[in-house]
């Protein structure tokens, strides 16, 4: 695999792959996105140990802004989706404990002017889903979402592009560094999990 992203990384289209994979994981969270972006920054890694640092930094660069703008783009279709679901996306929500409890707390989060749910959930399993559908679903003013949304994008994108590259960097363009990077991106999400679930949070 590290190979394969490996012969992308300085073509178009590993942010087309990696733009795909983003956006469409809020509708199918099993979508491995996050991986996908560890292992091409990996692989970017892998390419600075051998060419001009001037020279990949763009595909590093290029690489967190095109997951970063491909979540918050996934973010919004949800939330527009959501919005114009009607009665039969609200009785979906209402036969969820998880999601209309979610959808609560975001919106008692979002009238506070908070958005820490927002920015944890993009990192807990299938977190993201539930907020942007819950936003659109309990008709949240784009202006209280949206700010939450490029914050939690931005720092997703940063955080996974990192992994991969200092992994990389630490301990080579192996399965090894990925596997690291990954369960350091799993164990991300779930403290995020458990955090989002602190009285202070669902008040």
């Amino acid at each position: 695999m590290l190979e394969s992203v490996g012969s992308l990384t300085g073509s178009p289209w590993i942010y087309v792959v990696v733009a795909a994979s983003v956006l469409l994981d809020v509708f199918l969270p099993v979508l491995p996105s996050g991986v996908l972006v560890i292992t091409a920054a990996t692989a970017a890694a892998a390419g600075t140990a051998t060419k001009a640092v001037a020279h990949d930094a763009p595909d590093i660069l290029a690489l967190t802004l095109c997951a970063a703008t491909a979540s918050v783009v996934g973010d919004l279709v949800a939330y527009r989706l959501a919005w114009r679901g009607g009665d039969r996306l609200d009785r979906a929500i209402a036969r969820s404990r998880r999601l209309s409890s979610a959808q609560e707390r975001l919106g008692a989060a979002l009238s506070r002017g908070g958005g820490t749910l927002v920015v944890l959930a993009r990192f807990a399993p299938a977190g993201r889903s539930v907020v942007s559908l819950g936003a659109g679903a309990a008709h949240r003013r784009v202006r209280e979402f949206l700010p939450w949304s490029v914050l939690a994008s931005v720092s997703w994108a940063v955080y996974s592009v990192a992994l991969g590259y200092f992994g990389g960097q630490w301990l080579g363009a192996t399965w090894l560094a990925t596997g690291v990077s990954v369960a350091a991106l799993f164990g991300a999400g779930a403290g995020a999990a458990c955090f989002m679930r602190r009285p202070a949070l669902q008040e």
